[in-house]
């Protein structure tokens, strides 16, 4: 469900309807329509959907972060670009919406460690062990 709509209704909607349901700003972004490189991502997807009906696992890698997740990417596995790799995000009901980098974090949690050799002066007092 999405605003009161099934899924399945939200796969018929037209793309004119189904802004209607979205925020503001997502509603604002698509209304301008879609860059050539979303427009690229969104065929890609398509084809992907074709090719899971066939019975492959494909994953549709991305470097478009700010493409608002579809109705109709729904079940499909997207790897998107966090600056470094290739996160893999499989797209779920609840992600309608949002924009495809919320779900591919671009930093990565600090794990201070020990020092060791090369550490400076200050470090020379912690305790080794």
């Amino acid at each position: 469900m999405y605003r009161g709509h099934p899924l399945s209704e939200l796969a018929k909607m037209n793309m004119d309807s189904l802004i209607e349901l979205l925020p503001t700003r997502r509603r604002r972004t698509l209304k301008r329509g879609l860059p050539p490189r979303q427009k690229k991502l969104l065929m890609n997807l398509r084809a992907a959907r074709k090719q899971q009906r066939k019975g492959k696992d494909v994953v549709v890698r991305t470097h478009c972060r700010d493409m608002v997740i579809l109705p109709e990417m729904v079940d499909l596995t997207i790897a998107v670009h966090n600056g470094k790799d290739f996160t893999r995000v499989k797209i779920i009901p609840q992600m309608i919406g949002h924009l495809l980098g919320e779900f591919s974090i671009t930093n990565k949690a600090v794990k201070h460690g020990n020092p060791g050799i090369g550490a400076t002066k200050s470090s020379a007092y912690v305790p080794l062990k």
